[in-house]
């Protein structure tokens, strides 16, 4: 039995998605895709030049805006603690160009020049590192913690090596 996927049932798809999530352009087209395949393998040929073709007048008319949608994701990141390193590999993923890419971050960099240690600070927040760890420290295991988050040697050290929660807020704000 094969089962009508047409335009408009394309289209619902893409706002209904669109209502609940930011996304770029190509992440709109995998989700598109996948929902296609998932209903109507046979179908996923024929749906290939609609979801292009929706994408497009998307882009056109401001609904999708890849680098919009970068700058915002990079802010949302950063605030939540992750390196630039994985900030670049989190959109590159959601098939963000390396362009935009760059551009989100540098604006981010601009606006706070220490944004890895700003970052880092509120990942030791976040995962209870350092001095917000409740527990005696394994210092070599929070390095690891770091290294695997993309935080580099230095910004992980600097951030250990504050004596209590204050000095981390005050190296976050980017005071000596």
């Amino acid at each position: 039995m094969e089962r009508e996927i047409g335009s408009d049932l394309i289209e619902r798809w893409a706002l209904h998605y669109l209502e609940r999530y930011a996304s770029s352009a190509e992440n709109l087209r995998w989700v598109l895709t996948r929902r296609v395949h998932r209903r109507a393998p046979e179908a996923l040929s024929a749906a290939a030049p609609v979801i292009d073709a929706l994408i497009a007048r998307y882009r056109d008319s401001g609904l999708l805006d890849d680098a919009a949608y970068a700058a915002a994701r990079v802010q949302s990141l950063h605030r939540r603690g992750e390196s630039v390193r994985a900030m670049r590999a989190r959109l590159a993923a959601k098939g963000v160009s390396g362009t935009d890419i760059a551009d989100a971050v540098s604006g981010l960099q601009a606006g706070s020049p220490q944004a890895d240690l700003i970052a880092a600070c509120a990942f030791a927040r976040r995962r209870r590192l350092g001095p917000f760890r409740r527990v005696a420290a394994d210092h070599a295991r929070e390095l690891r913690a770091f290294a695997r988050a993309g935080f580099s040697h230095r910004v992980a050290e600097a951030v250990l090596a504050c004596a209590d929660i204050a000095a981390v807020e005050a190296l976050a704000r980017g005071e000596p």
